[in-house]
């Protein structure tokens, strides 16, 4: 079904279905700290019944203290700013100065590659702005914000929500996912499935604050 990741960097949809599944397994396989929400898949409903073939991966509820200091507890440190992240503990609580995150990972017909798309909220709801978001992003993730050529956001309609959220626009994902998977090949199908996602989120993930546990990275 073509599902193995194409060597322009881009990824077919059956692909990126495939990655996906194989993503979320292996986030329950691995030992994540309690208060990081799973990876789920989330179908699209095409007149009131999921599709077997459209949808996406979701993480939501991810919680960071934006008080005074920042309350994250990383299991790994790694100050060297590599790709390979530990996972780490983002503090839960019910304080004025706590935000909420929601992150999708949605599949682009057009650029054939995945796309973060995401927002966040304050604990009455109210949605953050650009600004705000970034007035707490780590220091590491407005570096690569302002230097990086391949990692700009927009503000897209969220295309199986219909309502506008943050994205990472995804024009030059294929070039740089082509220099990742080059230096990485995978010869089992669903490794090289794993490997692309966690690759891609690896990256991707610098540029929102968003860590990843670093067991993704490890066949299982």
């Amino acid at each position: 079904m073509g599902g193995s990741p194409a060597g322009d960097g881009t990824l077919s949809l059956d692909g990126f279905n495939a990655s996906a599944a194989a993503l979320v397994k292996r986030w329950k396989e691995i030992e994540v700290d309690d208060s990081l929400p799973d990876w789920t898949w989330k179908p699209c409903s095409k007149m009131g019944v999921p599709s077997e073939v459209e949808g996406y991966l979701a993480l939501e509820g991810v919680y960071r203290d934006c008080g005074g200091s920042q309350e994250q507890i990383d299991e790994n440190d790694n100050s060297d700013g590599a790709d390979v992240v530990a996972c780490d503990t983002w503090v839960q609580s019910c304080s004025d100065n706590v935000h909420v995150y929601d992150f999708h990972v949605v599949y682009s017909y057009s650029y054939k590659v995945p796309v973060l798309y995401f927002q966040g909220h304050r604990s009455d709801g109210q949605l953050l702005t650009l600004d705000e978001i970034k007035q707490h992003l780590p220091s590491n993730s407005l570096k690569v914000l302002g230097e990086s050529k391949w990692t700009f956001i927009t503000r897209e309609e969220h295309p199986h929500l219909s309502r506008p959220w943050f994205t990472l626009h995804p024009c030059a994902t294929s070039d740089w996912m082509k220099l990742l998977l080059e230096q990485s090949k995978v010869a089992i199908e669903e490794q090289s499935l794993l490997r692309y996602l966690s690759a891609w989120l690896s990256v991707v993930g610098q540029a929102v604050g968003l860590k990843i546990a670093l067991e993704l990275h490890c066949n299982s």
